[in-house]
């Protein structure tokens, strides 16, 4: 990968997960909280995709486990952010079964989903700005 098509890539994948972002604080606003919280996942994994891009030089892979993601773009996490993590990977609705996500949906209280959506706007702050300082 030229360092054209790098810096492209890196650009798509931040400017995604900041639309996304608008997205989910849309949703919140509307208490649409399992919506906000799913769409929470996508932001920060959608940043890591642009750590592994830019770490690696290379297209992401096609995982959702956002732990999973960060190890193999070499981003060194705490055991805390590891924790945080695992939880918003949670939140990837898409490949679960129903009872699954019946369970989630009553799940989503107001609360939960606040405590949450700060939880992913910190660590869409960290990683942007670990971002900002490599390029």
């Amino acid at each position: 990968m030229n360092m054209g098509d790098k810096n492209e890539l890196l650009c798509y994948w931040i400017e995604s997960s900041d639309n996304d972002f608008r997205t989910m604080i849309h949703l919140l606003e509307k208490g649409d909280f399992t919506w906000a919280l799913f769409i929470g996942h996508i932001v920060i994994e959608k940043l890591l995709k642009a750590w592994y891009v830019y770490n690696t030089s290379d297209t992401p892979p096609y995982i959702h486990d956002l732990v999973r993601l960060s190890e193999k773009g070499g981003l060194s996490l705490n055991e805390n952010q590891k924790d945080i993590l695992d939880t918003i990977t949670a939140f990837n609705l898409r490949t679960r079964y129903d009872d699954y996500k019946m369970d989630f949906y009553k799940k989503c209280t107001k609360s939960f989903t606040e405590e949450w959506i700060d939880q992913i706007k910190e660590f869409r702050t960290w990683i942007k700005e670990k971002l900002r300082s490599q390029f």
